[in-house]
C-alpha cells in the first residue's frame, strides 16, 4: 500500500509528531511505501526511515513568512498561534500546502492519507480531495483549539465529519469529536498510543543511595502544570522537610523539554532558583537520553492542565518509574485497562475555563494535593514494574489499517 502521512507541524517534535513518526516507522518495516508531508523551518533535519519520500513546507521564507502554525498556544519552538493568523496568512497556508499536496498526489499517487490533526489542514485536504480516502488522527489539541479559536471554525466543522475514518486516543477524546464536530459514531475508532520498547525499558537496578529521582517531561510552561509543580516543592518541604524522605538533600527534580515561551520559561528558571529543592533543567531529549533519565529516576510527575494521553506516562512506567499526574479524562481508564501493576497517583484537576485554564483560586487546593501526592510516592519506594507490554505502535498500526 501507498500512504502519505500528514502534518502541518515538525514530524519529529512533540506528541503528535511522535506518533506520526512512529507509525511511519512501523510501516516501514511492514514494506509499504510511503511518503511524509509537514511543515518545518529552513534548519531543520528530518529524520525519517530509508525510502520515504518527503515533501516538506517550508514556513519563514517568501511563500509563508511567518513561523510553524503550532496546534498548541507554546510549541517547543518558533512558532505562530492559529488564533494570530490574518485571513491572508490563512489563504497563503492553504495555498502552499495545497501546493505540495497536488505535487505528492500526483508524483507519489497514494492508496491513503493520514492527517494527523482534526483541524484546519486535514479540513483544506478534505475539501479538496474528495476521491482519496483519508483518514485523520486526534491529538486533544485540536479539540481545543475548536474550543478557543473561532477561525474557520465552521468550515471545519463541516469537512471534518466527511474523512473516511476517525482515529482518537481513548473514549474521552471520542465524546469531544462528537460534540465539536457531529462525526458519524461509527467512523470513530479509539485507537490508544504506543511506546518504543526497544528504547523504554528497566536498564537494571535503580540507584540506592537514598535520593529520590523526580523527572518531568514536556513544555516547560504554566499550562503544563511546572508553576504548580515547584509551588508544590515549597509545600511538600514545609509539611514534611523534617522527613529523613522529604530532606533538602534527598530530593533531586529534573524539567526535561524546552519552552515556546522566553519570557514564562525564565519566570520558571527564577522559580527554580527559590525552590527549597534542586531543580535541573535538562533542555530537550533524544529518546535514548530520555529512556536514560528514566531509568535514573524513581519518580515521574505531569501536572498537565490539560493532554489527550501523554505517552511520556507509559515510557516512564516501562523505565520502572512510579508516576503522579493530572486526573485527566480517561487517563485513569485507559492506564488500568492496558497496564497491570502501575504505581500511579491521580490529582484532582483544579477547576478549569476554556478548555487549559485553571480558575486561579483553585490552584493552591491542587498544589496541596499534588505535594501530598509526591509524599506519598515518595514512601512507596519498591515495588514492582508495571507491565506494559499490551501497548505498542505495531498494534496501533495495524489497527488504522484494519
Amino acid at each position: 500500500m501507498r500512504i502519505l502521512s500528514i502534518t502541518a507541524q515538525k514530524p519529529n517534535s512533540t506528541g503528535s509528531g511522535v506518533y506520526l513518526t512512529e507509525l511511519v516507522k512501523e510501516y516501514a518495516l511492514m514494506g509499504h511505501e510511503q511518503a511524509v508531508i509537514a511543515g518545518v523551518h529552513q534548519e531543520d533535519l528530518t529524520e525519517l526511515p530509508e525510502g520515504v519520500d518527503f515533501y516538506p513546507v517550508y514556513f519563514e521564507n517568501e511563500e509563508l513568512p511567518f513561523p510553524i502554525v503550532g496546534m498548541s498556544d507554546e510549541m517547543p519552538y518558533r512558532s505562530t498561534r492559529y488564533c494570530d493568523l490574518t485571513p491572508e496568512m490563512a489563504a497563503r497556508f492553504e495555498r502552499v500546502f495545497l501546493g505540495v499536496m497536488e505535487r505528492a498526489v500526483k508524483e507519489f499517487k497514494p492508496d491513503l492519507v493520514l492527517c494527523h490533526h482534526l483541524y484546519l489542514l486535514t479540513a483544506i485536504l478534505r475539501a479538496h480531495y474528495k476521491e482519496l480516502c483519508i483518514y485523520g488522527f486526534c491529538h486533544n489539541t485540536d479539540l481545543r483549539q475548536m474550543v478557543k479559536t473561532d477561525l474557520k471554525r465552521g468550515f471545519i466543522k463541516e469537512q471534518i465529519p466527511k474523512l473516511d475514518r476517525i482515529f482518537v486516543p481513548q473514549d474521552a477524546q471520542r465524546e469531544g469529536v462528537l460534540k465539536i464536530y457531529g462525526a458519524d459514531p461509527e467512523k470513530i475508532m479509539a485507537v490508544g498510543m504506543g511506546y518504543n520498547s526497544k528504547v523504554f525499558f528497566p536498564a537494571g537496578e535503580k540507584k540506592a543511595d537514598g535520593v529520590t529521582r523526580i523527572v518531568f517531561v514536556g513544555k516547560i510552561a504554566e499550562k503544563k502544570g511546572v508553576m504548580s509543580l515547584i509551588r508544590s516543592l515549597f509545600i511538600l518541604s514545609k509539611r514534611y522537610g523534617q522527613e529523613e524522605r522529604c530532606r533538602r538533600d534527598r530530593l533531586l527534580i529534573r524539567l526535561a523539554g524546552s519552552s515556546g515561551n522566553p519570557d514564562e520559561y525564565e519566570k520558571i528558571r527564577k522559580m527554580a532558583e527559590e525552590c527549597p529543592y534542586e531543580v535541573q533543567f535538562t533542555g530537550r531529549l533524544t529518546q535514548p537520553e530520555l529512556a536514560k533519565v528514566y531509568n535514573e529516576s524513581e519518580i515521574f510527575v505531569l501536572p498537565s492542565f490539560f493532554d489527550g494521553l501523554p505517552l511520556t506516562i507509559i515510557e516512564a512506567l516501562a523505565c520502572g518509574d512510579r508516576a503522579v499526574v493530572s486526573d485527566l479524562p480517561g487517563i485513569k481508564d485507559w492506564v488500568g485497562r492496558y497496564t497491570s501493576g502501575a504505581d500511579v497517583r491521580y490529582v484532582r484537576m483544579p477547576e478549569m475555563r476554556n478548555a487549559d485554564e485553571p480558575i486561579p483560586e483553585s490552584l493552591p487546593g491542587f498544589e496541596e494535593r499534588l505535594a501530598d501526592a509526591l509524599y506519598a510516592s515518595i514512601g512507596s519506594a519498591g515495588g514492582k514494574y508495571a507491565d506494559v507490554s499490551r501497548i505498542s505502535w505495531e498494534g496501533i498500526a495495524r489497527e488504522v489499517l484494519k
